[in-house]
């Protein structure tokens, strides 16, 4: 069994190139499906859920090659099958994109449902309702589900809740549809921007990506393109963090400081100072950090995503902060693990009640999935002691390299794998 050791780390002083989006990497990796020619995506990381979607595409017949620059070349002509592993496509939660990518070329696509992280309930009912509008049939089974359709055509879709998922998945059916669709409540978010931007480069007609209604005319043909991912905001996110909890300086490379707007007012709320340059970040803490209220939000809002990694940084402020997180109610399996190491956290509602200012003991701790990983390893630089964090392979789902990543700036940490600590998993996961 993985786990990572933490102990407690000097302010972390240093800078990191952030590599290439997640979220991004996978709905890109989907669109290059649509292609009628080989195409080239730059930037990708090497992380787990990539490595899956890797193998499902080499089963259905998709060539790709990885070079040592992380640039992948992407061949679709030779897929003979649409019928994908419903274990391997369970195992993360955007492999519904291959419905999107395949279903107007092929007609038929089957697959297993969303899997990855855990918060409860992520439903798929707007990539539904959006599909069945573009002329999809949907057929549920256990563990399985098919998607068929005699010709996909245009419509005009009215979300009933933004979704970025959902708001991909049906740009990715509708750029080879019949006719025009329009989207109306989208995803505003920079990963669906920027899954637009490749669609272009490869002939899609779409207008509209970044606003809340995006209009698609279905066209015949996609050719190859070289395309190069978005910087993971998310990422970038997490080490700004990390150095408010250290009382470091980090300067964070290959960034679009717009995609953090929100995100860098409230780390200057809490008292970070924050400079930028065209393409990095540079947060460094100076004084005691205050306490805050967060409300999360779909783009440009405050993100998800950085709810878990910002709650152990608020562990450390003096007073009373307040998380409520209206997108994931249910997203806060870390709270148990995080009073583990003597930290005030109460959760009622959806809305996590922090008494700050309180020293984190090391211990150990499990990751029950990405951000709830990273939010334990800043923790752990954070608090006196050893802090052994478990469930790693969440945490590899979404950083490359973490480990390295955070010796890089001095963090004391390494990985280890052994058979310590199965004993107490059952407790640990509270």
């Amino acid at each position: 069994m993985k786990r990572i050791v933490v102990q407690s780390s000097y302010p972390l002083r240093g800078s990191i190139a952030i590599p290439g989006s997640k979220n991004s990497s996978l709905a890109l990796l989907a669109a290059a499906c649509l292609a009628d020619e080989p195409v080239i995506l730059r930037g990708m990381p090497r992380i787990s859920d990539l490595d899956v979607f890797f193998r499902i595409g080499e089963e259905i017949g998709i060539d790709f090659r990885r070079d040592a620059d992380n640039d992948v070349l992407i061949d679709s002509r030779g897929i003979h099958s649409t019928e994908i592993d419903p274990v391997k496509a369970s195992s993360f939660r955007t492999a519904y994109y291959f419905v999107g990518a395949l279903l107007a070329k092929y007609g038929n696509v089957s697959l297993g449902y969303p899997g990855g992280d855990d918060f409860v309930s992520r439903p798929i009912d707007q990539h539904i309702k959006a599909l069945e509008a573009m002329g999809a049939r949907f057929t549920f089974h256990s563990d399985y589900y098919d998607v068929e359709t005699s010709s996909l055509h245009g419509a005009d879709i009215y979300y009933d809740t933004i979704s970025s998922g959902a708001t991909i998945n049906a740009m990715l059916a509708a750029v080879r549809a019949k006719g025009k669709t329009v989207l109306r409540q989208a995803a505003r978010d920079p990963e669906v921007v920027d899954t637009a931007n490749m669609l272009v480069c490869m002939g899609a007609k779409i207008r509209g990506a970044g606003t809340d209604t995006i209009a698609i005319e279905g066209v015949p043909f996609l050719r190859g393109c070289d395309y190069t991912a978005i910087p993971d905001r998310l990422i970038a996110g997490s080490f700004l963090i990390a150095a408010g909890a250290t009382g470091g300086s980090i300067t964070i490379n290959d960034v679009i400081p717009e995609h953090l707007g929100v995100s860098l007012s409230k780390l200057t709320e809490i008292g970070l100072g924050i400079e930028t340059t065209d393409n990095s970040i540079t947060a460094y803490r100076y004084g005691r950090l205050r306490a805050t209220r967060v409300r999360t939000a779909m783009y440009p809002g405050f993100p998800t995503d950085l709810q878990q990694p910002l709650t152990a940084l608020l562990t450390q402020a003096s007073g009373r902060s307040i998380v409520a997180d209206r997108i994931y109610p249910k997203r806060y399996q870390h709270v148990a693990q995080l009073n583990r190491m003597g930290a005030d956290i109460n959760v009622r509602s959806g809305v996590a009640l922090i008494k700050g200012g309180r020293p984190l003991r090391g211990t150990l701790v499990h990751a029950t999935d990405v951000r709830a990983g990273i939010c334990l390893l800043i923790a752990g630089l954070a608090a006196e002691g050893v802090t052994s964090i478990t469930g790693v392979g969440h945490i590899e789902r979404g950083y490359e390299n973490i480990v390295a990543s955070f010796q890089s700036i001095g963090a004391n940490i390494e990985m280890l794998e052994d058979n310590a600590g199965w004993n107490g998993i059952s407790a640990i996961r509270g």
